[in-house]
């Protein structure tokens, strides 16, 4: 941060953030979700992961934020909390897979929530907290979209994007 003495002026530096956001792969990475994801400063992953090798490639992008969905199981997903909470930046941020289970007094002051599940990709304002689920960035289910998305935070400042990629 650079502040002038001077009457003229004051020049502060707002960090910025990108977030990637995934959820429901179920053992699917694709190529273009991890070409999307490229360059994050954080991802979170919102549950129904289904490969632990997943993990272990996403957190080499990028530190790496991950709850257990309801079709994760084995000695590595028990390992993952169901919920959490997370500070990025400025930024409280609760992860859960899926939102019917969300406990707003679990959620504190978190101004964003991210889950998944439901395989339906949404950014919406409730109660004063952006919810954003991603959609599911696996395998096509339904004829819902294959999507992952991102969070974009500058200072204060949040602002969720969804990205939609073709079906192969």
């Amino acid at each position: 941060m650079t502040v002038s003495t001077s009457s003229r002026a004051v020049v502060t530096h707002v960090p910025s953030l990108r977030i990637g956001l995934i959820s429901d792969t179920h053992g699917l990475l694709r190529a273009e979700v991890l070409d999307y994801l490229a360059g994050c400063d954080h991802i979170i992953h919102a549950g129904d992961i289904g490969d632990p090798a997943i993990l272990e490639t996403l957190a080499a992008m990028a530190p790496l934020t991950a709850v257990r969905g309801n079709n994760d199981s084995g000695d590595w997903a028990a390992a993952l909390p169901a919920r959490v909470s997370i500070t990025l930046g400025t930024l409280r941020v609760h992860v859960l897979h899926d939102i019917a289970e969300l406990d707003p007094a679990a959620a504190g002051d978190a101004r964003v929530v991210v889950c998944g599940h439901s395989h339906r990709p949404a950014v919406r304002e409730a109660d004063g907290r952006l919810c954003v689920n991603p959609g599911s960035a696996g395998r096509r289910r339904f004829r819902l979209p294959i999507a992952a998305g991102e969070l974009r935070v500058s200072g204060a400042s949040v602002r969720a994007n969804l990205r939609e990629f073709p079906a192969r």
